[in-house]
């Protein structure tokens, strides 16, 4: 008997692989996801501007990459001894404002040049909803705990979302001919507003990812919010907040990732890494054994064989 309703993996028409250079940006699935990309050995560049969840600013930040942009001290604020960036995460605030800029223009130097090589660019939504600084209109990424009075709050329409990004599109496409986007809508829930926004807000996210898709060539979709909601449909899978996915719920949703993006191949050599990695963190009962000692040197031998085959791995 059948007790819940599995979203089965199909292969997709495109797949990941090692020597592939892979841009994650977006909300919390990215920042779930990509632990395990860079363990499994990908070449991945994740959130320069930080998270972000609403797919202006995550438009926004793509266009700084594109353009190259160099922030100035102008676009920083000072709040209780702290600079941040309405457009960065706090994780880029700091209380130095020189050490803060070159942060942010360093990491947008690096990230401008992988996302020109890059093969896949994998995008996150989480929200529709956006917040808009009253002074300028602005959408801003992120507002800092600013008093709510300084912005507007405002639920994005499909149309507002898909010409946003039609623009982007073409031009990512400009600037790297050869990029693939595959979309995700983030099934972390966004409580603030209640259970039915939250609804209404990632039907808008579906929907619009939807559009880009039909009318875009190279743009995929991964059912993240599906398999949560609807195989995983249970608050075992959750954290404590009863809103994030648990661990165990983030690892079904990479093993089903891998299922659909990784080739036989690929996923061979993931679980010989894994493999590797498990025999070199094992803790032995007796460490100075001859046994034990021996299998560790022949483990190391195996590593670097490993190593030598699949140098991407090198700097894990």
């Amino acid at each position: 008997m059948k007790f819940h309703m599995e979203i089965e993996a199909q292969p997709s028409k495109f797949r990941l692989s090692h020597p592939d250079k892979i841009m994650m940006m977006g909300s919390c699935f990215v920042e779930n996801i990509s632990p395990k990309m860079i363990y499994s050995g990908f070449q991945v560049d994740v959130n320069p501007f930080g998270i972000a969840y609403n797919p202006i600013s995550v438009a926004d930040g793509l266009y700084d990459l594109i353009n190259n942009k160099i922030y100035t001290g102008n676009i920083l604020f000072n709040s209780q001894g702290v600079y941040h960036s309405l457009h960065h995460h706090s994780r880029f605030s700091g209380i130095d404002k020189d050490v803060v800029l070159e942060q942010i223009n360093f990491r947008i130097k690096q990230s401008s040049l992988f996302l020109k090589k890059a093969d896949t660019l994998i995008v996150s939504f989480g929200t529709a909803r956006i917040y808009r600084l009253i002074t300028s209109g602005e959408v801003v990424s992120n507002c800092h705990k600013l008093p709510v009075n300084r912005f507007r709050e405002e639920r994005l329409t499909v149309e507002q979302i898909v010409r946003y990004w039609n623009e982007l599109i073409q031009c990512l496409r400009t600037f790297n001919p050869d990029l693939k986007l595959l979309f995700v809508v983030s099934p972390i829930r966004h409580w603030k507003n209640g259970a039915h926004e939250n609804q209404l807000s990632k039907a808008t996210l579906l929907l619009s990812v939807d559009e880009l898709i039909a009318t875009n060539d190279r743009c995929y979709y991964f059912p993240s919010y599906e398999i949560m909601m609807d195989d995983l449909r249970d608050y075992r899978f959750y954290s404590v907040d009863m809103i994030h996915p648990s661990q165990q719920a983030i690892d079904y949703i990479w093993e089903k990732f891998s299922k659909i993006y990784f080739d036989a191949k690929t996923l061979s050599i993931i679980q010989e890494w894994d493999s590797i990695q498990k025999a070199l963190n094992h803790r032995a009962l007796h460490p100075d054994s001859e046994e034990y000692k021996s299998f560790m040197v022949k483990t190391k031998k195996r590593k670097e064989s490993f190593l030598e085959a699949n140098p991407s791995f090198r700097n894990l």
